[in-house]
């Protein structure tokens, strides 16, 4: 996909919410009805082109740095009437058309995870705020659920939660029901292990492989399984939430036969049971596969793919490709500017965040495309994220030319050492002031 019509798939985006400000705007009757400096579109554009630099420097780049360029002042007045929708229904409308290109009967390889967002401290956003202990500052936090693709390297949807209300497994199922996607393959890590999880995969007629807990609490503590270290068993189990005697002489049958409390969330048995109505099932297909990554370290996995294409080896490889979303969220945070704000209000920070995470994936698809020469060299390289996202930003204001991009994108590379291991800096990079974002 040349960088030209990716460029222009976008701005058609653009353009499109910003032919309706009736759907978008906060007071449908008034804003930007008139003809102003800052026009939807402008601010549209100018809102998902902005990096990690302070309000001025970002408007002087915006209006290249031209003597008519607006106020800090004037833009957060015209900010302040959009809704986080506008932004959020260009980053949709534009994953699915680039996803698109792709061959519908190829199997997309999704990765699904969460990270926290601090921003700033406002200690009456009850849903958000944390109060801090044992000497630690209060601060307040959003959830983003992401769902990734893994091939592509984009996120193909995205879910904004205040940390407090956050829900990932509602965010998860939400993702996976309004998906365009035709055959899918879900990668997700502990946290996502539910009955609930596996069956909207199952009934969205896509694959799963879901890494569990491996000792004595979750899922894979209520099965009889093998003694041995590492196996791979079948499992066709089905679910009720009705207990009659039948039924608890079935639940003996630990392996195929399970009841779900009213406590546990899931969406496709009812709740409750009147004792004239006959038992109802669920009936889940999968695998439950142990397998070895380290001399003394085990993992076990849940998977509805097939055994003889998929045996452990294969399935261990494949969840290792699951760490793709993580260094996703490192690039989208430090590189893209996520955690670098230009409003203390929530409404303006998701703005943002569905205008980084487009363009993410704006530089994404471009980067992808860049032909980088093989040589004779010790390991395969890859285009510099960081430079690339830099270049992208300027052809995105239209400052560079295609030729240009492309051959500044290829000239700035680094190696790609996959055996490379790093201990995670668990360390959080915590909001930074609004008094000096705006200076």
């Amino acid at each position: 996909m040349k960088p030209k019509y990716v460029k222009k798939l976008l701005l058609s985006k653009i353009e499109n919410v910003a032919a309706n400000p009736s759907d978008y705007c906060m007071n449908s009757r008034t804003d930007f009805t008139r003809n102003r400096k800052l026009s939807l579109k402008q601010m549209l554009t100018g809102i998902i082109g902005m990096g990690g630099g302070t309000l001025s420097n970002e408007l002087l780049d915006m209006f290249n740095y031209s003597k008519d360029t607006v106020t800090s002042s004037a833009f957060i007045q015209q900010r302040n009437k959009i809704k986080p929708e506008a932004f959020e229904t260009i980053f949709k409308a534009f994953s699915t058309d680039i996803s698109l290109k792709t061959n519908e009967n190829e199997l997309r390889i999704l990765a699904v995870d969460g990270s926290d967002i601090q921003i700033a401290t406002n200690p009456n956003d009850k849903a958000s705020y944390f109060p801090g202990s044992n000497g630690q500052k209060s601060y307040n936090l959003l959830h983003l659920n992401a769902l990734y693709d893994l091939n592509q390297h984009i996120y193909s949807d995205a879910i904004i939660q205040k940390k407090r209300e956050h829900n990932e497994h509602k965010a998860f199922v939400d993702m996976i029901d309004r998906s365009t996607i035709s055959k899918g393959l879900v990668i997700a890590d502990r946290g996502y292990e539910s009955y609930n999880n596996m069956a909207h995969i199952q009934e969205k007629g896509w694959k799963f492989l879901i890494r569990i807990k491996d000792g004595s609490t979750g899922i894979k503590s209520s099965f009889e399984l093998p003694d041995d270290d590492c196996f791979d068993v079948n499992i066709q189990l089905k679910l009720t939430r009705k207990q009659t005697k039948e039924t608890k002489e079935l639940f003996k049958d630990k392996n195929h036969y399970k009841f779900l409390p009213t406590s546990s969330t899931f969406d496709y048995l009812p709740v409750k049971n009147k004792k004239s109505e006959p038992v109802k099932f669920y009936e889940l297909n999968f695998r439950m596969v142990r397998f070895q990554i380290s001399n003394d370290s085990y993992e076990t996995v849940l998977t509805n793919l097939d055994a003889d294409e998929y045996p452990p080896e294969e399935l261990k490889m494949l969840y290792a490709a699951r760490w793709g979303i993580e260094t996703s969220f490192r690039d989208l945070k430090y590189t893209i500017g996520l955690l670098n704000f230009h409003s203390k209000k929530v409404m303006c920070i998701q703005q943002e965040i569905y205008a980084h995470l487009t363009m993410y994936n704006f530089t994404q698809m471009i980067t992808s495309h860049v032909v980088i020469k093989k040589k004779q060299r010790k390991y395969i390289y890859k285009a510099n994220f960081s430079i690339a996202t830099h270049m992208c930003r300027i052809f995105y204001y239209g400052k560079t030319t295609s030729p240009n991009l492309e051959a500044i994108i290829a000239k700035n590379i680094v190696p790609i050492r996959p055996d490379r291991h790093q201990q995670r800096n668990m360390i959080t990079k915590t909001f930074i002031s609004f008094l000096y974002r705006v200076a």
